[in-house]
């Protein structure tokens, strides 16, 4: 044997067989995450949603004790509730999808405990809960994704859970298994995963994803039922004989949902950077005139946008109600305020509400077309697929919260239409656009970690920030044009 021989020999790496205890230890951590993982995915689910039920009754009898009782309890509200989440849970503003995405697309190297954390979990729920309370136009289903994120991030980097990969499946498993408790729909939550959680990244539907989202819908399932929450229709388009009708609403609720998207990237992004200033400076007052703007919309429609949205939106597709004229419009301008306020909360239910009230419109503007159900259903669709440009998410949670089947594929190609039309008026989708403000780690919780008097503040684009050291460190590079990055798509 030679020199060069016996060096190359020395030289190779000898791996070593794993002992029986690192074995158990690794099966545990595994067990832990993909079964106790998606366990309390779906029982934090199930509570966020049985909470909410009793959040909006207490709504009603506090409408009750006076119709201008709103007008004192939102504002006080709003801003109690914006100063709780930038006081004790740093991070849980809005629905909470852009920070999952934000912590998704995060370098190796980057701590996302800012975003995800068993904290954040519990104190969105709480939050969302008080803000459905005081009647905000707001829903728990992304809060849901965010709570799912967080539990299934809180096993990363234990045992065989260690890189960016590993940290990247944990968090879409825990999104999508999210989604799917919340609404029921198992798949509706693979479909987000693929579609609105992973656009940068391949999400690998593997057997431990696929048991986190099976299970955690398996849990709310077993303690809610097949519950339909906005009842059920059994309308039906023909296809080859409603082609006008299924564009029409593709239309329209693909317009107004880009217009509700461009909106709320103005407000967040695009506003004079002394507008900005002001809201940074006075947070608590702002959020304070969200919630009286809120709350004078809500006494002149006598409260029917207040809180999700989900029973008048339910009486319209049963056809035993009609709504307002005003609905849909007051209903969006209620839900965007809410948005922008700072307090936590989603915007899935209420898209769904919105839809129902422009759906409605349609419908009564021409009641010959086609069916009122399915106007209605076709619109709402039309609506949230314009708002998230998330098309085969948005007809699956449609058809399985209407229970109707038969209108499936009328939904698949009303939610394609819109997808396109809202990318005309919103080139971004607004979930990725919303992310970019929580790509920045504040310094103080990188050096020190996250304490009680962190308060989290997301980057406007468009504000001419102080240089004072509060941000020091991005999780990803942003490019010059972000519209480039979707152009294509």
């Amino acid at each position: 044997m030679t020199a060069k021989q016996s060096t190359d020999t020395t030289e190779a790496p000898i791996q070593q067989p794993q002992h029986f205890g690192e074995q158990l230890i690794e099966i545990w951590h595994r067990g832990s995450a993909w079964i106790l993982g998606p366990v309390l995915i779906g029982l934090l689910a199930v509570g966020l949603a049985l909470g909410s039920e009793q959040m909006g009754i207490i709504n009603a009898h506090l409408n009750q004790l006076h119709p201008y009782a709103p007008l004192i309890f939102m504002p006080c509200g709003f801003a109690l509730l914006a100063y709780l989440g930038n006081r004790f849970v740093p991070g849980c503003q809005g629905s909470g999808i852009p920070q999952t995405i934000a912590a998704t697309d995060a370098e190796e190297d980057t701590d996302v405990s800012y975003l995800l954390s068993m904290r954040i979990a519990i104190g969105k729920a709480l939050l969302t809960l008080g803000g459905l309370g005081l009647g905000a136009s707001i829903g728990r289903e992304g809060p849901t994704i965010q709570i799912g994120a967080s539990i299934m991030h809180a096993f990363y980097g234990k045992g065989p859970f260690k890189g960016v990969k590993a940290r990247r499946v944990l968090i879409l498993a825990g999104g999508a298994a999210g989604i799917a408790a919340a609404f029921n729909t198992p798949l509706a939550g693979i479909m987000f995963a693929i579609e609105e959680l992973s656009k940068k990244h391949v999400f690998n539907a593997n057997s431990s994803a696929l048991v986190t989202i099976i299970v955690s819908g398996l849990i709310s399932l077993s303690v809610l039922g097949s519950y339909t929450y906005f009842g059920t229709t059994e309308s039906y388009l023909a296809w080859n004989g409603s082609i006008s009708a299924i564009l029409l609403c593709g239309i329209v609720g693909g317009a107004a949902g880009g217009i509700f998207s461009r909106l709320l990237i103005l407000f967040t992004f695009q506003m004079p950077a002394r507008f900005m200033r002001f809201i940074r400076r006075n947070r608590l007052v702002f959020a304070a005139g969200c919630g009286l703007a809120v709350a004078i919309i809500g006494v002149y429609s006598n409260g029917l946008i207040f809180g999700t949205g989900y029973q008048p939106t339910r009486l319209s597709l049963e056809n035993t109600a009609s709504l307002p004229w005003y609905f849909g419009m007051a209903k969006l301008v209620a839900t965007l305020l809410s948005s922008i306020s700072g307090i936590a909360g989603g915007i899935f239910a209420p898209s769904l509400s919105i839809g129902a009230g422009i759906g409605d419109n349609v419908a009564a503007l021409i009641p010959h077309m086609a069916d009122h159900s399915a106007i209605v259903l076709l619109v709402m669709t039309a609506y949230l697929a314009g708002v998230t440009r998330a098309p085969v998410t948005s007809f699956i949670i449609s058809m399985e919260m209407t229970n109707n089947h038969q209108m499936l594929l009328p939904l698949m190609a009303a939610s394609v239409v819109a997808s396109r039309i809202s990318k005309f008026i919103s080139p971004i989708p607004l979930y990725h656009r919303l992310s970019e403000s929580f790509t920045e780690v504040p310094a103080s919780f990188r050096d020190n970690g996250m304490s009680a008097n962190t308060e989290f503040k997301p980057r406007f684009a468009s504000d001419v920030l102080e240089e004072d050291g509060k941000y020091s460190s991005r999780i990803k590079n942003q490019p010059d044009k972000a519209a480039d990055r979707y152009k294509n798509q």
